[in-house]
């Protein structure tokens, strides 16, 4: 004997759709942690070694879980998965090097530029002029970058203000391309993701392998204590595949542009744990270009989306 399924009721809707907010929202608290934790276990001379480790951990779950998926991938797909990991793995290394020579506030919220560079450069591919809100909303970000990177007063800014600027032109240049590989479009997302992350690794793997490039990842890895294995499982674990997962997930149960919303406070988190976590006094002036970004951001993703300001 079966029995009738439960009807929804609006209740029930809105207790999943705030749980299903939360993990969303949790996802961007962990990844604006993530600059303070790559920062906290990596120095110059282990950025490599750091990034092995970090994605020789995840990518194994990932090779089970998309095992099916993967054999099922084209010649074609896999060619464009392992371009855009190339791609990924150069955001991952300009990241991790600039964040280890700026402050985990300022990595976070430089960053953040992709928001505003990603409608810049598709409306360059497709000779679109923005909107007058847009171009407003792109000139506020950046005098926020200027006034964030400066501190207690006017100077050139550090090697690792303009690597996190490097990484946020270079991974707007991963989104327009991963939008435009035709033979992506109908790849499912798990064994595509799998494939860039292998692809990325094997960046890491070659730069680790470079004459002067550091102690090799087992060695460096031999060397962690309690603090800085637990920053690498943060780093593996909560950032790489529990993000991943969550918005595969999330995109499922409601819409990508909430999604992308919520992701979007990942800069006011990383700058939540670079003040009050590591201690970063980014003065009256850093201050004050923290507030221009995350308002630059905000209102540029609302006139690239056609929302009124």
């Amino acid at each position: 004997m079966t029995t009738a399924p439960a009807l929804a009721t609006p209740a029930a809707g809105l207790r999943r759709g705030a749980s299903t907010d939360l993990l969303v929202l949790l996802v961007a608290v962990v990844w604006g942690g993530s600059y303070l934790a790559a920062k906290d276990i990596s120095t110059p001379e282990t950025v490599a070694a750091v990034l092995v480790l970090r994605f020789g951990l995840a990518l194994p779950v990932l090779l089970v879980a998309a095992r099916r998926g993967i054999a099922a991938l084209s010649a074609a797909q896999w060619r464009g998965g392992l371009l855009l990991g190339l791609v990924l793995g150069t955001v991952m290394v300009l990241e991790t090097y600039g964040v280890v020579h700026t402050s985990a506030t300022n990595a976070g919220l430089i960053i953040s530029l992709t928001m505003i560079l990603t409608p810049l450069g598709e409306a360059a591919l497709t000779r679109s002029r923005p909107s007058g809100a847009f171009l407003a909303a792109a000139g506020l970000s950046l005098a926020g970058v200027v006034l964030l990177t400066q501190g207690g007063g006017f100077t050139a800014p550090s090697l690792g203000d303009l690597l996190m600027l490097l990484a946020a032109v270079v991974r707007t240049a991963h989104v327009l391309v991963m939008a435009r590989i035709k033979s992506l479009r109908g790849a499912e997302a798990l064994p595509l993701t799998t494939v860039q992350f292998g692809g990325a690794l094997a960046v890491f793997a070659v730069l680790a392998a470079l004459p002067g490039a550091g102690p090799a990842p087992w060695t460096t890895a031999a060397g962690f204590g309690a603090g800085e294995w637990a920053g690498l499982l943060f780093l593996a674990l909560l950032c790489t595949l529990f993000a991943f997962f969550v918005q595969m997930w999330a995109v499922r149960r409601t819409s990508p542009s909430r999604v992308s919303l919520l992701l979007g406070t990942e800069p006011l988190w990383a700058a939540v744990a670079g003040i009050a976590v590591a201690g970063e006094q980014p003065g009256a002036w850093g201050l004050m270009g923290a507030v221009l970004v995350l308002a630059g951001t905000a209102w540029g993703r609302r006139a690239a989306a056609g929302r009124p300001s």
